[in-house]
């Protein structure tokens, strides 16, 4: 790749948030065709005589620096004159910049480098201009500051020492290779009210969302601005930023000329503190962010409250699909987690089309694995470099996603390619499940080490789970093996689909024997516990039937009580157990532990905690090592969408790619008439009759049990009498 030959930096000492600039003039006569190719080591946006080339932000992308990197190829023809100049800008991004909860910077190398190539045909023949060519000069930067936590100190007339262009000698990733997915800038989001509140001004955008706020300098009456964001505001109307942490999240701005927008910082925030200039309308103009995915799925019904709850978990998704999936868009954190991601990929995949998204994070799995000495897939990614092995904790649960996610991909979309391509990196990191299995504490066919278990589960704190998290991190390990027969049948591969049965039936011999007892109940005696029995685990028969039992009575008894893991599945497996008014109940609850709650509580995202807002109104800031851990947009809890596609709407595929459908729908008079769709399956429910769309044979199966086939049409079935008409 002729890239890596171009890479150029300056020498400058590194200082945490500097941006450089380049510059470079360039002639050309009656262009025929121009392309830009360019790459970076941190983040790079490039403007063609003032004018941004593309419309991609954060590029080249967030990915396992030691191993890979993407670059962007744009074409350029309609933006050239006779006489043109060429402006990069080079921040530190991921790649250097300050990141992680643990604050660290030059994770990934010691300073940010780019690399371009402009090729242009013209009349007179072929030509390339490079970065290091020796026409190439850096110039002042308008940047005091730019990293993803403190946002952006921009001042164009600030004077700066100039810092010269030099070859860049550190490492460049071997692989290389065109980006096909980007982070663009998508709705402006509409002010809903402007407060003036003592010297400040809080504006209030009505939506919490990951985004960025641009602003109109013409509008100004004043030289300097500062924008801070929020997620909630404090009882007396001020701003909240506690939950931040180390993060600033603010933009500093110093009057200069034409419209501002942040090139390499974004927040998550619903409000927004203006200070040093009176708010003017058309001053500020605020735009949500997220990766490349098209929607694909809708729903609507009769209930406010359990609309606004759908509402929530798209714009959880859309603040967290930000090139990797994030746990939250606010604080001192966003990184790629394995865990939140899995958790909510079936939900997503309802939601948007999210093959692309997940074809880039599994690459980022498989660079980062390969560098891992055991084989594991870690919490975070793409992980910091070099030999990361498990620590402490096993955090189970997280690294779970290298196999849950390609079977998702097959059933969602229809393809085996995941599989084929990902079964080395599943396999290796069952392969360390397996080794681990035993260990100090000696449970033969079982993994017994510390984790986080259900995380976040009410009541259970997390010194409880840490002991107590066996039933849950185990029962990963005995859907990983499911998942590893079932793929390495599909791809012929019958030795190893041999070991993995022989392997799964002794860990769940083992699981059995040492989480449950005989009389149904979990030794560990918590509902994830439970749930993720009878998910991951447990063969229909008496036991199950009896564990079944014990869960329902202490849901009757408790109310919800589910984790990060468990929460996926407690609707759906309650209805797909003929419990549909206990399912109703739990979705529908408003007391603290439950969606309504959020929900009555004035939430426009799903919470990191279900008690992040506690009924007093104060926020819960319990410290996690040394620093609170509460976002008000955390997608995890929103995995409740799937309910509202699979056992709402009843939508579920027979075969992989919704080749074949099942339509099942599960009706409750308190959420009233509904409607919605996943592609071009269409299912409604009117209060008598459901009406269904389909593009494929379809198996009906309505409330009272009765089952019809039908072929691709437009139907009409009386639910009460179960008697469809073909429109």
């Amino acid at each position: 790749m002729e890239l890596k030959q171009h890479f150029i930096t300056t020498n400058r000492p590194f200082r945490e948030g500097s941006v450089e600039v380049f510059q470079q003039n360039i002639s050309t006569q009656n262009v025929k065709k121009a392309t830009l190719t360019i790459t970076a080591l941190g983040l790079y946006e490039v403007e063609l005589n003032g004018k941004k080339v593309g419309d991609a932000l954060f590029t080249p992308g967030f990915t396992y620096y030691p191993r890979h990197l993407y670059f962007q190829n744009y074409d350029v023809t309609g933006m050239l004159n006779a006489e043109n100049i060429l402006t990069v800008y080079l921040a530190q991004g991921w790649y250097c910049g300050r990141f992680t909860f643990n604050n660290k910077v030059q994770i990934y190398g010691k300073c940010p480098a780019v690399s371009w190539i402009l090729t242009v045909e013209d009349q007179a023949g072929m030509h390339r201009y490079y970065s290091d060519d020796a026409s190439v000069k850096a110039i002042a930067s308008p940047y005091e500051y730019a990293g993803f936590y403190d946002g952006e100190v921009y001042n164009q007339s600030r004077e700066q020492e100039i810092f010269r262009p030099v070859k860049f000698t550190g490492h460049v990733p071997e692989i290389i290779e065109e980006s096909t997915l980007h982070v663009r800038i998508r709705e402006e989001m509409p002010l809903q009210t402007v407060t003036k509140h003592s010297d400040v001004t809080i504006l209030d955008y009505g939506q919490n969302f990951a985004g960025i706020i641009c602003i109109n300098p013409s509008k100004m009456q004043g030289n300097q601005l500062k924008l801070r964001h929020g997620e909630i505001l404090n009882p007396d109307g001020s701003l909240y930023t506690a939950n931040l942490r180390k993060a600033k999240a603010e933009t500093v701005y110093h009057k200069g000329s034409g419209i501002y927008r942040p090139r390499f910082t974004y927040m998550g925030f619903r409000y927004v503190e203006l200070s040093g200039v009176e708010y003017e309308d058309g001053l500020l103009t605020a735009y949500a962010i997220y990766s490349d995915m098209e929607r694909t799925g809708y729903f609507t019904c009769d209930n406010p409250l359990v609309n606004q709850l759908y509402s929530n978990q798209i714009w959880g998704q859309k603040s967290n699909y930000i090139e990797v999936p994030t746990d939250c868009p606010q604080r001192d954190e966003r990184m790629g987690y394995t865990g939140d991601g899995h958790v909510f990929a079936h939900t997503g995949a309802y939601n948007f089309n999210t093959e692309a998204f997940w074809d880039k994070f599994l690459k980022d799995i498989r660079y980062s694995q390969e560098a891992n000495k055991e084989g594991y897939v870690a919490p975070t990614l793409p992980a910091p470099p070099g030999e990361q092995g498990i620590g402490f904790m096993s955090m189970l649960g997280w690294g779970n996603c290298v196999c849950i996610v390609p079977e998702m991909l097959y059933w969602h979309f229809g393809t085996d390619r995941y599989i084929r391509e990902y079964y080395d990196c599943m396999k290796r990191f069952v392969e360390c499940e397996i080794r681990k299995m035993g260990g100090i504490l000696g449970k033969k066919d079982l993994w017994i080490q510390p984790s986080l278990g259900d995380w976040l589960a009410m009541g259970r704190d997390v010194k409880y789970m840490a002991m107590h998290n066996g039933p849950v991190s185990n029962a990963f390990i005995v859907n990983d093996l499911r998942i590893m027969v079932w793929a390495a049948t599909l791809l012929g591969k019958t030795d190893d689909a041999e070991k993995y049965a022989a392997q799964l039936e002794k860990t769940r011999a083992a699981y059995i024997k040492t989480f449950v007892k005989k009389d149904g109940t979990m030794k560990d005696d918590y509902q994830g516990a439970y749930i993720m029995a009878l998910k991951m685990v447990i063969p229909a028969g008496d036991l199950r039937n009896k564990v079944y039992t014990n869960l329902t009575e202490r849901i009757r008894r408790d109310g919800m009580q589910t984790g990060f893991f468990a929460t996926e599945h407690i609707l759906p497996l309650l209805a797909k157990n003929g419990d549909d008014k206990l399912a109703f109940d739990l979705l529908l609850d408003e007391h603290c532990g439950g969606w309504m709650y959020q929900i009555k509580a004035g939430a426009t995202t799903t919470w990191e905690r279900w008690d992040a807002l506690r009924p007093d109104g104060t926020v819960n800031e319990t410290k996690m090592s040394t620093d609170n851990m509460v976002s008000f947009n955390h997608y995890s809890f929103g995995s409740v969408g799937k309910f509202y596609y699979q056992y709402i709407l009843g939508i579920q595929p027979l075969e992989p790619g919704f080749s074949k459908i099942k339509i099942q729908p599960h009706i409750d008079n308190r959420i009233g008439a509904f409607r919605g769709n996943y592609k071009d399956i269409r299912v409604s429910y009117d209060g008598e009759k459901l009406h269904l769309s389909t593009p494929a044979d379809t198996t009906v199966i309505l409330p009272d049990g009765t089952v019809q086939e039908v072929s691709s049409g437009n139907y009409i079935f009386s639910v009460k009498e179960s008697v469809n008409e073909k429109i």
